[in-house]
């Protein structure tokens, strides 16, 4: 089994569309929503192993002009 994790992402004032636009264009995010509150965007990725995650979050993810900060949250089967 795979390993699924949350980004939550902050975006800089007014860049929210922009982000979540050039998120959907990245191939191993399957899903990317605005959402309200501290974070700006929320997305999913599902990746074969924890440093796929990670590269996807340091190459793909900070490299979007006006993400500031995120936070990586793994999903943790508990069954």
């Amino acid at each position: 089994m795979g390993t699924r994790a949350f980004i939550l992402i902050e975006t800089s004032v007014g860049k929210t569309q922009e982000v979540v636009t050039a998120l959907r264009a990245v191939s191993e995010i399957n899903s990317v929503d605005a959402v309200t509150g501290p974070y700006d965007v929320i997305t999913i990725i599902e990746a074969p192993d924890l440093n796929t995650v990670g590269n996807v979050v340091t190459s793909s993810i900070h490299t979007i002009n006006g993400v500031l900060r995120t936070v990586t949250c793994l999903a943790v089967n508990l069954s």
